[in-house]
Formats: structure tokens, sequence, C-alpha cells
């Protein structure tokens, strides 16, 4: 496998440098674009005609290697050369209620024989990312996992859009089925926040629609925390999302950010689901926290693909690709220090490692290769691939 990533400040230099993508003739074209970036198809039709393999989706910010960059474009172009192969599906999101149907909808479309690993790309708004990853893993093989994230919009919650095959869309979920036997996939993900406050006990909710919090209004409870930051909802939601703690007090791994509200019901809308008698604390993080929880990430990934494939990914023998899902929430957070963020990515993973992604409203992936795929918020997100020789 061989990698290449290349950005862009315009849509119209895409075409005009479109023989350096060329020159690889990708088996996979993967786009994270502005928002801005979308007021015209013409780039995405110039990459169409290089590979009709294309997906990609908006963002709340693009990354190539250890850069954060801002209302541009980053193409991924990837080759596989050792007998690997991509199949792209996709399926129609009609609104919020029906994201596990949408979900079990793609997952029917996909062939399991041989499936290594699905990527995944999905709408950021008017979605449960939950029951959409439900849906999708309902028919895989336990050990095939799926990755990737919800697209963004720099915070503005407006619309997202997901790129396909088919085109350029606000309500299609897209998924990409990787096929081989040369292929080792390593996964990671980890937050780095810390809850404050007491737990509160969710007394009514349904799916990610959050009603009451110890029979209290969860909005009135929500803006009392925040204070002044309540004033800017539902985009200071990000900076203090809300903890999913189990039964038993003790914390579940996930973390839910706020992604709108609603004053008729005194409710919060999350990216994904929360149950009634679970409980739930707030959050609130620093840069460092945030670092160090990248760090651990990383290493997850890196040991999984290890441990898991005895594989050489560690020992820097191979080409490996870093698909990099981070939530808009740290980005917000970190502020200027953002890179940081992913210089210590870098500095972690091997030197050949092409390193690609995107700031998301959601990220999906397992806790490492043993564990579920799932929704995660407020995370940093790691989906390591490497094609080995045979």
């Amino acid at each position: 496998m061989l990698s290449a990533s290349f950005s862009f400040t315009c849509s119209d230099e895409v075409s005009s440098q479109r023989h350096k993508i060329e020159e690889l003739a990708p088996s996979l074209i993967i786009v994270y674009a502005s928002p801005l970036c979308f007021e015209n198809d013409d780039w995405f039709l110039a990459l169409r005609e290089i590979s009709p393999n294309i997906v990609g989706c908006s963002t709340a910010g693009e990354i190539s290697s250890d850069q954060v960059y801002a209302d541009s474009i980053v193409i991924l172009a990837i080759k596989l050369e050792c007998g690997s192969d991509i199949a792209i599906h996709t399926s129609p999101l009609a609104n919020m209620q029906t994201s596990f149907d949408t979900g079990m909808a793609l997952s029917q479309k996909i062939p399991p024989q041989g499936l290594k690993g699905v990527y995944t790309l999905a709408p950021g708004l008017a979605i449960n990312g939950s029951a959409l990853i439900n849906g999708l893993t309902k028919l895989l093989p336990p050990h095939v996992k799926v990755s990737g994230g919800l697209a963004g919009d720099n915070a503005s919650f407006g619309k997202t859009f997901v790129i396909s095959p088919e085109g350029i869309s606000e309500n299609t979920v897209v998924a990409v089925c990787f096929y081989g036997e040369n292929l080792i996939f390593g996964y990671g993900a980890y937050g780095g926040w810390r809850s404050f406050g007491p737990s509160r006990s969710v007394t009514k909710a349904n799916e990610n629609l959050l009603f009451q919090l110890d029979d209290v209004p969860a909005l009135t409870i929500y803006k009392d925390y925040l204070g002044d930051y309540a004033s800017d909802l539902p985009a200071n939601g990000l900076l203090f999302p809300l903890e999913v703690v189990g039964k038993d007090q003790d914390g579940t791994g996930l973390i839910r950010t706020i992604l709108g509200i609603d004053e008729d019901t005194n409710s919060l809308i999350l990216a994904g689901d929360v149950v009634e008698s679970e409980y739930v604390r707030l959050m609130h993080a620093s840069t460092d926290d945030l670092i160090d929880g990248a760090q651990l990430a990383v290493a997850n990934a890196l040991s999984t693909a290890e441990s898991t494939y005895s594989s050489p990914v560690v020992n820097k023998a191979h080409h490996s690709l870093a698909l990099v899902t981070s939530c808009v929430g740290r980005k917000l957070v970190m502020g200027d220090r953002i890179e940081e963020e992913l210089e210590c990515i870098k500095e972690q993973l091997p030197q050949n490692t092409n390193i690609a992604g995107f700031y998301s409203y959601g990220e999906i992936c397992p806790f490492d290769n043993k564990s579920q795929s799932k929704l995660y918020n407020q995370t940093l997100s790691m989906t390591l691939i490497q094609e080995i020789a045979p």
C-alpha cells in the first residue's frame, strides 16, 4: 500500500494540480474539506475522473501530517498493491429516527467474505450516531470493526456534507469496505476529559434525546452548570460534554456531546444515546489532558495491531496509513495549541506513516481491536492500516 496527502487552499487548485494525484493511480480517494468548498462541485468532478472510488465529508478542520487546516481541501490518495480490494456502499438517511434502519440497510449491502475493516462517514446533524453504528454492525462478522466519523461544519451546526461516488449529499451515509488477507488494522480511541460535579440520574430519555436528570428538566440543569456560557448554546456545549456513568457509578468510557437544545421541551439533543437509569456527569478538559489522551489513543492503535496480527507496524518496515478523527470540542479547548495533539501523534508513529483526517461531530471506532465499535464524542480516534506483501 502507498498513500499520499495533498492540501489545497481553494477548490480551483484541485483541478490545476490533479496530475500530482493521478501519478499515484489511487485505488481510493478520501476528501476532507471545509464547508465553504461545497459551494461548487468542480473539484469533486475532477477527482472522480481520477478514481470512481471517492468518499469524504465536510469538516470542522482538516488534518494532514501534523498540520491542522481551515477552509481547505485535504485529499488522501490510497493505492492498494498486494491483492487487496475495496467496495463502497451507500444508504440514505431520511431523519434522525431512521438512523438504525439506515445502518442496517448499509450492513445488508456489505458482503462479509474476506472483509477486514469498514471506514464510514455520515452526516453530522439530524442523526443518532449510536443507533447508526448499532445498525451497521448488526450483520457484520464480530472480528470486523467499523471506524470513521460524523461530518462537521466548523461548529456552525447548519449543514454538513458527505461525499460518495454518487455525488455530494447532506443525507447519505457511505462505507468503504476493505478486503484482503494482507491488510492489517489497528484501532485506538481516548478522550482525556475530566468529570466534575455530582452524578445525576437519567430519569427521562429517548435514545439521544435527554429530557430529565433527577426528575428535573435536563436543559435547566445544564444551563445552571454553564452559567454565562449558556448564552452561546449549543456551540458552548462542545466545551462541556457529559460523561456516561453506569448504574454502579463507574465510568463507561463514553462521552456525549450536546449537539443541540430544545427550548420547548427543555431537553438536550446529544450526539449519541443515553439510557434511563444510567448516570451522567459534566466534564471539562485542559490542553495537556487532551494531548495525554491523544498519546494513549495512538499507543492503543499500535499495540492492538501488533498483538492481534503479529504486525510489523511498529518496526517501520512498511508504509502505514493513520486515519485520525478528532472531536471539534477538543479543537475548541486547545485553540492555538491544537497542532500539539497531532505532533504527539506523529512522534509516536513510525516515520513512514501518512497521517490524514478531520475534526468531527462524532468519532466512530472501537476502543481497541477486541472491543465493539461505538460512537464516541470528545475523543481522538485512530485507524491504523497496513498492507503487507505476501
